[in-house]
């Protein structure tokens, strides 16, 4: 063995409830023990502080991050003309335009300790401009953060007469998942048919699924159904996920507890964006408001797997954002009611351990040995302190190196 056992070796890290040193060596975890007593090329005293493995960022558009009010500011703040302001500025995308703003993105988020990323592309013009702009990004960034992107049809499958054919395209190109927007399709029975056929192209192309599902409040669109009914029959179940949901919290309770039973045969995965969902939904009611998340609490309790995204770093949906998953958890705290500590353990579950789920990392992801040595400390305590005070992310620690430090402010108050 070497002089220098250890390229990185982190003295007195807190792991949830146990005080262990970790060795990290080629890229992977080599060892997590009481002391390690080999020397190291960087040795780290993180002194008690909480380690954690990187957030995950289950769901974002980067091909629409960084746009805000272009060409104009959504004034009503609706899904729906976010909609309408993204169909004029796509119009002037370029690769570069893509690839600056995506990059810029990711870096902001690996900065606060982010290093799994799916981001979904619209793939509802003929150019194809977004989808090839983020794979290129995809490439060029995957030695130090896993971006997954999905092939998205922003205006729906059957939305014009090219979209099917360019979903498909997409798929080919090398997009990592299909997607869909049912409830934004023309008819009830479009919807239905682009579940359908969103199934048929995972299976034919293997890929994964990720469905923008009733992100609407009108409790009669429950395309969610549809989707766990293919999964239980496809038999894709965990490959799958039905993003927003947030017609769910309108449902009456005797078909949510209904609609429960088939989600539980399913296992199908769940993302909420709890800082979108609460300021895009609930915008036609006057009082009582409604929420506008879909019902993490009760999905988490029926053992179903539920990641949070930040959805939108100042876009047309969202002129606010900066990525931070610590900022997605508070929320998802607050407007699910989720306080209890073991609760609250969840909420930082749902940017970890459950996201690395919904992106199929399991094998990959997590602090132990063997596994690569992705993983971040926070100025923190707890995972309670950290959600508390939207902890500062000091090192992180990507594929065995360290890709980014921050330090912690310092508060002084003069007398």
């Amino acid at each position: 063995m070497s002089l220098l056992s250890w390229d990185i070796l982190l003295r007195r890290c807190r792991l949830q409830d146990r005080e262990v040193d970790i060795g990290i060596r080629d890229g992977k975890i080599g060892a997590i023990a009481p002391h390690l007593s080999e020397p190291a090329q960087l040795e780290l005293d993180i002194q008690g502080k909480l380690v954690s493995p990187p957030f995950v960022e289950s769901h974002i558009h980067l091909d629409s991050a960084l746009t805000a009010g272009e060409p104009r500011w959504n004034e009503s703040g609706t899904l729906f003309e976010g909609i309408e302001i993204w169909r004029e500025r796509k119009q002037s995308l370029t690769l570069d335009d893509v690839k600056k703003r995506a990059i810029e993105a990711l870096k902001l988020q690996a900065s606060q300790g982010i290093l799994f990323v799916r981001s979904h592309a619209d793939v509802s013009e003929d150019s194809l401009t977004a989808l090839q702009g983020l794979l290129a990004v995809r490439e060029s960034v995957k030695d130090w953060i896993t971006l997954q992107v999905v092939a998205f049809p922003q205006d729906g499958v059957y939305g014009s007469p090219k979209n099917e054919e360019l979903l498909e395209e997409a798929l080919k190109l090398g997009a990592d998942a299909v997607g869909g927007i049912p409830h934004y399709e023309f008819t009830r029975e479009d919807g239905v048919k682009s579940v359908h056929r969103i199934f048929e192209l995972a299976a034919k192309y293997n890929r994964l699924i990720d469905i923008h599902c009733d992100e609407i409040d009108d409790d009669e669109s429950r395309f969610l159904e549809v989707v766990a009914a293919c999964a239980i029959r496809s038999g894709l179940g965990e490959r799958v996920t039905a993003s927003h949901t947030t017609a769910f919290a309108s449902y009456n309770n005797a078909y949510a507890l209904k609609l429960m039973g088939l989600l539980m045969r399913s296992q199908i995965n769940f993302i909420a964006n709890p800082l979108i969902n609460i300021t895009l939904q609930g915008r036609t009611d006057t009082y009582p408001k409604r929420r506008g998340v879909t019902r993490v609490k009760e999905l988490w309790q029926a053992g179903l797997n539920v990641s949070l995204g930040h959805d939108c770093i100042q876009d047309p949906w969202y002129s606010l954002g900066t990525g931070n998953m610590l900022e997605v958890a508070h929320m998802a705290v607050h407007i699910c009611q989720m306080t209890g500590m073991s609760e609250i353990d969840a909420c930082f579950d749902m940017v970890t351990l459950h996201g690395a789920k919904t992106l199929h990392l399991q094998d990959s992801y997590g602090i132990e040995v063997g596994k690569p040595a992705n993983l971040i400390v926070l100025d923190a305590d707890s995972r309670y302190d950290a959600i508390r005070r939207r902890a500062t992310v000091r090192y992180v620690i990507s594929r065995g190196r360290l890709l980014a430090q921050t330090e912690s402010p310092i508060v002084t108050m003069n007398n």
